[in-house]
């Protein structure tokens, strides 16, 4: 199927509004999920976005910026991981795969902004020195919206005004590397959550990650909402416990320091 003007202009829009909040990181719309939702929206398939979303979330869940280092772009892999199913009726898991150069292009794009942007550190540090907090705050905003219309161009640009080439491109492809690249797909998930366990795995952790693989394994379920919430129910319990072991804490530091019984 092919992108209309109009839909590839709605995409540039919600390139452009999660490219923003990529700059704040404020909302956290620039995930995989919420682009690829907003996409299959813009798209009239919602299913599509919501099916490409939960792939491209999984296999970029692992990618932080740790460093000078800079993950391959996760707002393009989730809009374009829809927009290649979209056009050329692959499924997520192939798509998610083509949609890897694009990931990549957006993040060569954030590193040459990242570079460049020093100097309006420097500049910034200066007028902040000099108190003038308008002009701090008029290169804060340019900066960010330079960088923000400058991926609303290239979402429009890979969206809509170089449909054609891509979708020909993807075309061209032999069977057994489209297949090849739905395999890679299937594995990126599973790759993208070893990732993160590496990260935020823990001993106290460990039991919580066991009960949901027993539950989504071996119970049988019609979807993986009991699952979400009885993790919710488990992370409000944890919170309460801790709250509970943070206020009793503070009690006896209180009591420790010295109270009324001595006439302090």
């Amino acid at each position: 199927m092919e992108i209309t003007l109009f839909q590839g202009l709605m995409l540039t829009v919600v390139g452009f509004i999660c490219g923003l909040d990529q700059c704040w990181e404020a909302f956290f719309w620039f995930r995989p999920m919420v682009v690829s939702f907003l996409a299959g929206i813009v798209l009239g398939d919602v299913q599509l976005g919501v099916a490409c979303g939960a792939v491209a979330e999984l296999s970029y869940l692992g990618l932080l910026s740790v460093g000078g280092t800079v993950p391959p772009d996760p707002l393009m892999a989730g809009m374009m991981t829809v927009v290649i199913a979209y056009t050329t009726g692959q499924s997520a898991e192939t798509a998610i795969g083509l949609s890897l150069p694009f990931a990549l292009l957006a993040q060569w794009m954030g590193i040459f902004f990242n570079t460049v942007y020093v100097g309006i550190a420097h500049r910034c540090d200066k007028l902040a020195a000099e108190g003038d907090a308008n002009g701090f705050k008029r290169i804060v905003y340019a900066g960010i919206l330079i960088k923000t219309s400058a991926i609303a161009l290239l979402v429009f640009l890979c969206t809509y005004a170089l449909q054609a080439p891509i979708q020909s491109f993807v075309n061209t492809f032999p069977e057994e590397l489209i297949h090849g690249f739905e395999i890679a797909g299937g594995l990126l998930p599973a790759i993208g959550l070893g990732l993160l366990l590496m990260v935020t795995l823990k001993k106290e952790n460990a039991p919580y990650l066991f009960l949901g693989f027993i539950m989504a394994t071996f119970l049988v379920m019609p979807n993986v909402m009991p699952i979400a919430i009885v993790g919710v129910c488990l992370a409000f319990i944890n919170y309460m416990y801790e709250k509970k072991i943070d206020n009793a804490s503070a009690t006896v530091t209180v009591n420790d320091i010295g109270g009324e019984e001595n006439g302090i």
